[in-house]
């Protein structure tokens, strides 16, 4: 009964139930076929309710969608062309920047896609880049600032993994600047062969810019300073931001209406918390009984035998990993994957923070990656082309993001300097 009670589970999920569902109902006939009471279930969801850095995940991104709904992104982009605009490439530079700041708000890169792609694909055709190369950019920049805090993928991350969040806000900060450099270069080198047009600099031009946009340039500063300052945690933090961004955009640009614009924002965020937390808490009473029942510590054993060193641990682990985020969005695959490989690669010795930035570099090259990556179907939606035509346009920018994944996987110092060095 047990075997047929997965098997229709399993045939509900091929045929689109919904996610919480299947997970839960899982963890209770898994439960029920060893003889242990359904309450293991529910008793996870209870550890997960009074998780410290659970209140960070709703508040972050109600700030994130907020600003992504008012015309901040305008400011940004007028601001990053003032300062960048005289480089070779340097309106692809403004736009990967853009597109980073807004992603790593608001936690999801269809909304950079979509909110962001009507204002800057116009721009980047208009001085001369390419259409494949425009959309392609975008199309990749959508989930570029997955790796900076507040993203929520990292305190989705911190919650599974149980690592410490702060931490772990450090610990993407190198990696993310170090794939928007090797994505600049390539585009430097796209804005020279196509001989798009850029400004020079002038001071002038930089000033106006930074006044219009200097309530939204300190946010960075005002989090991850209040945090390792020791002002407030990082739920505090979540609590200060979302404070701050509603007092800049009603009070003082007055982009949002308090009565039109801020039921609708609020609704539009939640809902994609409400599904990230639903499935959270189902998958965890799932992952309470693989523990229970070792198939972590299975999994490992049967690994010692085709793998015996760490790096060779690395290139299988990210190639799982591909594969895993070409196929499910990064909520649900750090959900279901993250209690299965955090003890694996505790047993070759891989860093908890190390592996954190490797998951999910790995989970936003996945958003790129075809034939099924999130993003590519966005912005064939968004763009109105077909996905073909996408693919072509994104493979160079997924090159190029492989290869820093190399490094990011290989030199683990790039994600565990900065944590020891500001380490209290």
């Amino acid at each position: 009964m047990t075997a047929l009670y997965v098997a229709a589970l399993i045939l509900c999920a091929l045929c689109g139930a919904p996610l919480f569902i299947v997970f839960g109902g899982l963890a209770l006939v898994l439960f029920a076929a060893v003889g242990i009471d359904s309450q293991a279930v529910i008793i996870e969801m209870y550890r997960l309710a009074s998780a410290p850095t659970l209140i960070a995940i709703p508040l972050f991104t109600f700030a994130g969608f907020l600003l992504a709904e008012s015309k901040s992104p305008q400011r940004m982009i007028n601001l990053y062309r003032a300062v960048f605009g005289w480089m070779p490439g340097g309106l692809a530079i403004v736009s990967l920047a853009t597109c980073a700041f807004f992603t790593s708000f608001n936690g999801a890169s269809g909304v950079t896609i979509i909110a962001l792609g009507g204002l800057l694909y116009p721009l980047l055709t208009s001085e001369r880049y390419s259409e494949r190369f425009s959309m392609g950019l975008i199309t990749a920049s959508g989930s570029l600032g997955l790796l900076f805090p507040p993203s929520l993928p990292l305190i989705l991350y911190a919650v599974v993994a149980q690592v410490n969040v702060d931490q772990l806000f450090l610990a993407g900060i190198i990696p993310g600047f170090l794939l928007i450099i090797l994505l600049s270069l390539f585009s430097m080198r796209e804005g020279k062969r196509s001989g798009a047009a850029y400004q020079a600099f002038a001071w002038k031009n930089v000033w106006p810019a930074l006044r219009n946009a200097a309530w939204i340039v300190p946010l960075p500063v005002i989090i991850l300073g209040g945090i390792y300052g020791g002002f407030f945690t990082a739920s505090e933090a979540a609590a200060v931001t979302v404070v701050y961004v509603l007092f800049v955009e009603l009070l003082i640009y007055r982009d949002v209406s308090i009565t039109r614009d801020i039921p609708r924002i609020a609704s539009e965020s939640m809902i994609l918390v409400g599904g990230v937390l639903v499935i959270l808490g189902c998958a965890l009473g799932l992952t309470n009984y693989l523990v229970d029942e070792q198939i972590p510590m299975k999994i490992i054993e049967l690994m010692r035998q085709f793998i015996s060193s760490k790096l060779m641990f690395l290139f299988v682990l990210n190639i799982f990993l591909l594969i895993v985020g070409c196929l499910m969005d990064i909520f649900s695959a750090t959900i279901v994957v993250v209690p299965l490989i955090v003890p694996i690669a505790k047993e070759f010795g891989v860093n908890p923070l190390h592996l954190g930035i490797i998951f999910l570099t790995n989970l936003e090259i996945g958003y790129l990656t075809p034939p099924v990556g999130l993003n590519l179907f966005i912005s064939s939606i968004r763009f109105k082309k077909p996905i073909p035509e996408v693919y072509k346009a994104s493979l160079p920018f997924l090159l190029v993001m492989l290869i820093a994944l190399v490094f990011i996987t290989y030199i683990p110092a790039l994600s565990t300097w900065l944590p020891a060095f500001l380490r209290p």
